[in-house]
């Protein structure tokens, strides 16, 4: 999860994340030797007075500057691209999970088991106990199995919400009426936390989301608990 002066992404959890933790570096290294390139000419201009009467006019130079953005902006979209499809991308899910959002909570349908639903409802600081995160605990996490394809269904009951958890690259607007899908792996155990990411109304920043991924085995034993209760 993010931390205080954090200056980057957070931790990539899936697959679909740690490639756009590459792609931002490589855009970034971009962006960095363009910034270079112009303040190192904008220090020439400033500081020298001699003039070439061969750049004053010059096809050579204007053909340069032309394509070489070009190559640059080819050079960008085509990883962009790649990624785009790689997140649309959902080839059989073991495991296929509705997100309802709600003023102000959020509620899970496990659609592959008969009864097995939940709403998750943010744990007031008062009732927090040690080690639990301020604004971002809940008291039921969407529990999935590690290294298993997961689809998410999105939806909404009432106004806009988003469905995003930034570890994971996963990041989907809830919209009443409309059935959205998006997918993700985790790829090792923990918790992940996430938040409404659509101003909603008041208690927009209340409705945290809290993602557990877990071996096979402990979800196992987690439905069936979680079906006995129900």
């Amino acid at each position: 999860m993010a931390h205080p002066t954090q200056l980057g992404f957070q931790d990539a959890a899936s697959p679909v994340m740690e490639e756009l933790l590459h792609f931002h570096d490589h855009a970034l290294m971009i962006v960095f030797l363009i910034s270079t390139l112009v303040l190192y000419i904008i220090v020439a201009m400033v500081s020298t007075t001699l003039t070439n009467k061969y750049i004053l006019d010059s096809q050579e130079i204007e053909i340069v500057w032309t394509v070489l953005p070009a190559v640059i902006l080819v050079l960008i979209a085509l990883p962009s691209l790649r990624i785009l499809y790689l997140m649309d991308e959902i080839n059989d899910p073991h495991l296929t999970i509705k997100a309802m959002g709600h003023q102000w909570y959020w509620s899970y349908e496990y659609t592959d088991y008969e009864d097995l639903g939940f709403d998750s409802y943010m744990i007031p600081t008062q009732d927090l106990t040690p080690g639990q995160f301020r604004l971002l605990e809940t008291n039921h996490r969407m529990v999935v199995p590690m290294e298993s394809p997961i689809r998410i269904l999105v939806s909404a009951e009432d106004v806009l919400h988003s469905w995003a958890v930034p570890s994971l690259g996963v990041k989907m607007d809830a919209v009443p009426g409309r059935l959205n899908q998006t997918a993700f792996t985790a790829s090792r155990p923990g918790v992940f936390y996430g938040q409404c990411s659509e101003i909603c109304g008041a208690n927009h920043s209340f409705m945290p989301i809290v993602v557990e991924a877990v071996p096979l085995e402990h979800f196992e034993n987690w439905s069936s608990l979680m079906l006995e209760d129900a």
